[in-house]
């Protein structure tokens, strides 16, 4: 889910334009200037420039020295050395086209085709914390969007020595992955803060390597903005909304490349690990100063469930499902035979198996689901957000409707599959 603005040309474009324009008007005021000075130059008193060396018009800088120590600085020092970038290895492709590689392969030319060599290259960087070391092993907590399609992973430590590492777990719902490398060169780790004891207004501090790991280990400053936003997550392959998460935001500069890094603040406390950054509204404007971070209580208890399980275990009714906005009015009248009433709500796509929680209590396909213990989906809770309250082996009463009338259903929840939305 991260929203990121990437630098463009056209940007740089910009730039360049704003550059000439500067540098014209600055050409004709100095031609004016020497044109309407002419009498002046030719009848002022001629003072020569005087002969001889050069040597007095040598420079030295002052001993005196300005003690700039600050706490964001302290907090800093106290950090960088734990924060590290994450580099995205995958397979490399090749196209039977040679010009593909002059003119792009869209994929549609049936005369390529692509295939992987083996060979792997950099996909992405992101950045990563060291939050433990134990024994010989060393643990990062980074974004999952950040490792996501990944063929291996490399780190690059704060002392630029770049190493190998291993993921040991991820989780796309809260956009977190643990990774595990070599402690051998790890000298320092980051501690956790509490991101409940935050405060709007604080000082907050961002480190990570924003466009990668050339610029690693920056640091920007901002506040915290608020302590507790709700923003809509998204699936990276259907691009629907799958939920909300609640985030930290912040004003602190975060670019691509800033993903997994740390939300600190004065004291050297991680309180947020960094995860998107908000670039332009749905209406086009533009928009700065609003980045988002995953608070650290949260992060926390996903990174214990992944050290434990390699994934995070959350209960499923066994369904596949659309949310009930991508159904036509019409559709939703003729087909799912919906009262006009019923205005939020999943559409069940397939029907469940017999051996699925939502198929052993009678749901079907095409039934709308619309609420669970009488908490109801809407635009601002959706259905992964009611059902993530519950714990595996839960029951759950289930309000759907099926062919026009509303049902309930007694539903004991299972384990989430790969293959089931929910």
């Amino acid at each position: 889910m991260d929203n990121q603005q990437k630098p463009g040309s056209n940007n740089n474009r910009g730039l360049l334009i704003k550059v000439a324009v500067t540098a014209l008007v600055a050409g004709l005021l100095g031609g004016g200037i020497a044109y309407g000075g002419a009498n002046y130059i030719s009848n002022r008193d001629a003072t020569s420039v005087p002969a001889g060396s050069n040597k007095s018009g040598t420079a030295t800088t002052s001993n005196m020295k300005v003690n700039v120590s600050s706490q964001a600085s302290k907090a800093f020092s106290n950090v960088k050395d734990s924060v590290v970038s994450v580099i995205n290895l995958q397979k490399q492709t090749q196209s039977s086209n040679s010009l593909a590689g002059i003119f792009g392969d869209n994929g549609n030319d049936s005369n390529s085709s692509s295939s992987s060599d083996g060979k792997l290259q950099a996909s992405s960087e992101g950045s990563g914390v060291i939050y433990k070391k134990a024994g010989n092993s060393a643990y990062i907590v980074t974004n999952n969007h950040v490792v996501s399609g990944s063929n291996a992973l490399e780190v690059i430590l704060s002392n630029g020595k770049k190493i190998d590492a291993k993921l040991v777990g991820k989780d796309a719902v809260t956009d977190l992955a643990v990774l595990k490398v070599n402690g051998a060169d790890v000298s320092k780790v980051a501690t956790f803060g509490n991101s409940d004891n935050i405060k709007v207004g604080e000082t907050a501090l961002a480190i990570g390597s924003p466009l990668g790991s050339q610029y690693a280990t920056s640091l920007t400053e901002g506040i915290i903005s608020a302590k507790k936003r709700t923003v809509a997550t998204t699936d990276e392959t259907t691009n629907q909304q799958t939920g909300n998460a609640t985030v930290i935001q912040t004003d602190a500069a975060i670019n691509p490349g800033n993903s997994g890094g740390p939300l600190i603040n004065l004291a050297g406390q991680v309180v947020g690990i960094n995860s998107m950054k908000l670039a332009s509204s749905s209406s086009g404007t533009s928009v700065e100063g609003m980045g988002f971070a995953i608070p650290s209580n949260e992060v926390v208890s996903v990174i214990n469930q992944l050290i434990k399980n390699g994934k995070i275990v959350r209960p499923a009714l066994g369904i596949k499902y659309v949310d009930l906005s991508e159904i036509s009015k019409s559709q939703q009248k003729s087909i799912l035979k919906l009262p006009s009433s019923v205005e939020n709500g999943v559409v069940v796509m397939e029907t469940p198996g017999s051996t699925t929680p939502a198929g052993r209590s009678g749901i079907k396909k095409y039934d709308v689901i619309t609420a669970l213990d009488g908490k109801k989906i809407s635009t601002n809770s959706t259905l992964r957000d009611l059902l993530y309250k519950y714990k595996v082996n839960d029951t759950v009463t289930v309000t759907y409707y099926h062919n026009g009338s509303q049902k309930t259903a007694k539903v004991k929840l299972t384990e989430t599959t790969s293959q089931l939305n929910q």
